[in-house]
């Protein structure tokens, strides 16, 4: 979810200039917690908070009204409810929210084909080819709002430029439920009055690195010699962000996004410190993630490992092999052989798993030999039986027992399909 909490919230009016623009960010307002709101109405202008409700929860998601006391994403919800007492925590549906991220894809694609969803809740469009037939690129956003609202009961934020770049930006300083035009002429002088912060891609490391040269604009960044921005964020990102600001990013809308990993990741109701119940549990994730990536086609070329401790001091390992895979077995093996190098100084609060650097399944050709071939014939057997009798029906006897995650979760849900035929 986004950062803001709906204060200081900027709209453009009907009449706004649209004149260069071609790009629309589409954001959907609170999109977890707003759905829990329209299937349940009671929960309408109350704080609420989507995540695990156990002490050791998570926040997935929080509504406008609970983020202006400070809750955010990825914090605990018992840090959530000392900022918020009054907040009433939600246990997420995950398959709910994707049903409707359906629907909203395909309302987009009514419009326009070139579509690059980012996530379940948000995608970039390209309207330049749909003038003709919806009108400007403003009337087309107001068009899509409307269509939004009445077909999901749900809103949506749009930003309306000429570049992906200014377009997000323009979504997030519109949340809620509003719309934000940047015209190609004004796009100089909106950024120029931005907080470095705002800039997609500039994270609080680099945005600290370049206050603490008293850059803390975008138009210091404009002032700012380019050798002192190259010091402070390093020649690749310090001419990255030199362009950004000067609103140029030729990046186009990609309508086929290619995934760059696959994981999962469990935080423990209690911390666990027994070598042979962290074993299994990576079994666990690895054969989930190896499930996810044969059923998008998919084989990783890397095997990491995330692991948190008690203290919150987080690790991460990774392994490159030497064939990619998206075989459990040996997803697992990897993965609790980066395990077993780990000194566990302490009890561990969450265990990841994450395939990395994939390529499309069978691209580098058939092996003389496949040392994996009896696990692979397991994995179709699974794959058989969750297709038919679903996800949870088999598993390992060796994982099997008390469930000791709170949020056992994928760290890049997969985007839903859309049916564009």
């Amino acid at each position: 979810m986004g950062r803001g909490d709906g204060t200081g919230r900027i709209a453009s009016p009907d009449d706004a200039d649209d004149t260069g623009t071609r790009i629309l960010h589409v954001d959907m307002d609170a999109f977890y917690a707003s759905v829990e709101v329209l299937d349940d109405p009671r929960l309408a202008g109350k704080p609420i908070i989507v995540g695990g409700a156990e002490g050791r929860g998570v926040v997935s998601s929080a509504s406008y009204e609970a983020r202006r006391f400070g809750v955010r994403s990825a914090m605990s919800t018992g840090m959530a409810l000392r900022l918020c007492p009054t907040a009433i925590v939600v246990a997420p549906h995950f398959d709910r929210y994707a049903a409707l991220s359906r629907e909203v894809m395909r309302i987009f694609h009514e419009v326009t084909p070139l579509v690059e969803p980012l996530s379940i809740d948000e995608a970039f469009l390209d309207v330049s080819g749909a003038r003709r037939l919806w009108g400007s690129p403003g009337e087309i956003a107001r068009m899509l709002r409307a269509r939004v609202k009445e077909q999901t009961g749900l809103t949506c934020s749009i930003g309306v430029a000429a570049t992906k770049h200014v377009a997000k930006i323009a979504s997030t300083l519109s949340k809620p439920d509003g719309l934000l035009i940047v015209s190609a002429a004004d796009t100089g002088a909106f950024l120029a009055a931005r907080s470095v912060r705002a800039l997609w891609g500039v994270g609080p490391k680099a945005a600290e690195a370049l206050e603490a040269r008293g850059i803390r604009l975008v138009s210091d960044i404009l002032d700012a010699p380019q050798a002192v921005l190259e010091r402070a964020l390093g020649k690749a990102m310090g001419e990255r962000v030199a362009q950004l600001a000067r609103g140029l990013d030729p990046r186009e809308v990609e309508t086929h996004r290619v995934e760059k990993s696959v994981g999962h990741e469990e935080t423990f109701l209690e911390d666990i410190s027994a070598v042979p119940v962290l074993r299994t549990e990576l079994r666990r994730l690895a054969d989930r993630v190896a499930a996810r990536l044969r059923d998008g086609d998919w084989e990783a070329s890397t095997i990491a490992l995330k692991l948190r401790f008690a203290d919150f001091t987080t690790l991460s390992r990774s392994a490159t092999l030497p064939e990619p895979t998206n075989v459990g077995q040996r997803i697992g093996d990897v993965a609790i052989e980066l395990f077993d190098r780990i000194d566990l100084v302490q009890p561990v609060r969450l265990i990841g798993v994450r395939g990395e650097k994939l390529r499309p399944a069978g691209s580098l050709g058939l092996a003389l030999w496949d040392d994996d071939a009896d696990w692979r014939r397991v994995d179709e057997a699974l794959d058989g039986a969750r297709s038919r009798f679903g996800g949870g029906a088999v598993t390992r006897a060796s994982t099997l027992g008390a469930r000791r995650d709170v949020n056992a979760l994928p760290t890049n849900p997969r985007l839903p399909q859309t049916d564009q035929g």
